[in-house]
């Protein structure tokens, strides 16, 4: 991020501005809807311009600008058209001590403008850092039909009533109100032609007459790492947890998805490392929820596969705790998808099998009879260090050593790697490859030569 977006308050301070021309204009139709005392330096202000000077929106000076002239203005625009004298001007307003923007120039401007939606008082900017106009047009039009023209009206009538909303306890059943209110009550009052400070009144009685709502826990799928692949409910129950207690593999896209003001925490567990003991995640999710608060455990992949979920499902059965489990997309599946090949086939396998690598006590025996028959695909977890020992297993229950097999590490994330091998070569492939994980092995599948392409890269 080069531009760090901020709301900078403008009532009563100046924004000077240099030009008359079109681009002027264009800056002063956004800047005039501000409470700021707007200057403008032309020698031959468009006609808009001195329109709007006559009405008093702004001070028309008619001559060129000179040292002095953006004292104690809080920006500056150089929309001059004309390269030297952008340079000039900015010259001055930096020596003056404004942010300066210089239109069409990145490079010579200390702040750009944001493609703006407006519903005052809600402000949408969309900036790209000037890599992408169009597209920060295409998304501020797309704002433009979605958020309706009503919704200033309700942010001004709640803003006035916030403090009566303080009568609420901070945290999560104030935000409850105000969702309520922008969600249902307020619209409503709209399209019923009532006054939404009447639905204000009603809400908050309701809402103060009614009980805390006790603390819940949901066990949230992330899916393989790409936020893309997160299911929508996964998405809305994320974004309104008041604690995110996650496991390691979570990455740092995901975790954008909570509210700036969740308590997020790493209680993770790393294979032959240092790890969280299962008793104090327990306790973790606990307490927290024991508090009244909204806990969404978040595990990578789904959270019912080599999850641990029954175990925190138990606590929370024994503790009398509420809770659900949001699914997500797992590791095979994505990795599978990724390589464009099916994880169940007619005439090949009727039945895909699931294990892991290790578990608590180290390396798993399994049926390898079962997995080493011809046909069968299988998808290990936790496999990696592991790969000696269960090609070792394979070999000695029958297994072909030319069974194909793909190694997908980072699967559905941007850094993904696909390896292909054979049983025969499997450790000394991974070991040649230097993969560390996350990582999962599909036993019985290799890639294809053709990558499948998403749809949205190839358009």
């Amino acid at each position: 991020m080069q531009h760090f977006p901020i709301f900078l308050a403008v009532a009563g301070r100046r924004i000077v501005l240099s030009g008359g021309g079109a681009a002027a204009i264009s800056k002063l139709r956004l800047l005039l809807k501000t409470e700021a005392n707007v200057t403008v330096f032309a020698e031959d202000p468009a006609p808009e311009i001195v329109a709007w000077a006559e009405d008093g929106r702004l001070t028309l000076r008619r001559r060129p600008m000179e040292p002095g002239d953006a004292l104690c203005a809080a920006l500056f625009y150089a929309a001059d058209e004309d390269a030297a004298e952008d340079a000039r001007t900015s010259a001055i307003a930096h020596a003056d001590g404004a942010l300066v923007n210089v239109v069409d120039d990145l490079a010579n401007s200390q702040f750009i403008t944001p493609a703006i939606v407006d519903r005052d008082p809600v402000t949408v900017a969309i900036g790209t850092e000037g890599a992408a106009p169009v597209l920060a047009r295409r998304i501020k039009a797309d704002l433009e039909e979605r958020l309706p023209a009503s919704l200033g009206r309700l942010a001004r009538v709640g803003k006035a009533f916030r403090r009566a909303a303080e009568a609420l306890p901070m945290g999560r059943a104030r935000r409850a109100f105000w969702a309520e209110y922008y969600d249902r009550a307020g619209p409503r009052a709209i399209a019923e032609g009532s006054e939404p400070r009447e639905a204000l009144d009603a809400l908050i009685e309701r809402h103060l007459a009614a009980r805390a709502e006790p603390g819940s826990v949901a066990f949230v799928g992330a899916g393989p790492g790409d936020p893309d692949l997160m299911t929508l409910r996964a998405r809305r129950v994320l974004s309104d947890a008041d604690v995110v207690i996650h496991d390691r593999l979570v990455p740092g896209p995901i975790l954008e998805l909570a509210r700036r003001e969740a308590v997020v925490i790493e209680a993770g567990k790393i294979g032959f490392g240092p790890s969280w003991k299962q008793s104090d995640i327990d306790a973790l999710i606990l307490r927290h929820a024991g508090e009244g608060a909204r806990v969404v455990r978040l595990k990578s992949g789904d959270p019912g596969i080599f999850g641990r979920l029954d175990e925190e499902t138990a606590a929370c059965d024994a503790a009398g705790i509420a809770y659900e489990v949001v699914p997500g997309i797992t590791a095979a599946s994505a990795a599978a998808a990724s390589m464009g090949r099916s994880l169940t086939r007619r005439g090949r396998n009727g039945e895909l099998r699931i294990v892991t690598g290790h578990d608590a006590e180290g390396f798993a025996e399994r049926d390898w009879r079962a997995l080493a028959a011809p046909g069968a695909v299988a998808a290990i977890y936790m496999g990696l260090r592991a790969s000696r020992f269960l090609q070792g297993r394979l070999l000695m229950h029958g297994a072909d050593p030319a069974t194909p097999a793909a190694v997908v590490e980072n699967a559905g994330r941007p850094g993904e790697r696909r390896l292909p091998a054979t049983l025969a070569t499997l450790p000394h492939a991974i070991e040649a490859a230097g993969l560390s994980g996350p990582a999962v092995i599909l036993l019985g599948l290799a890639p294809r030569e053709a990558v499948p392409v998403r749809l949205e890269a190839a358009r």
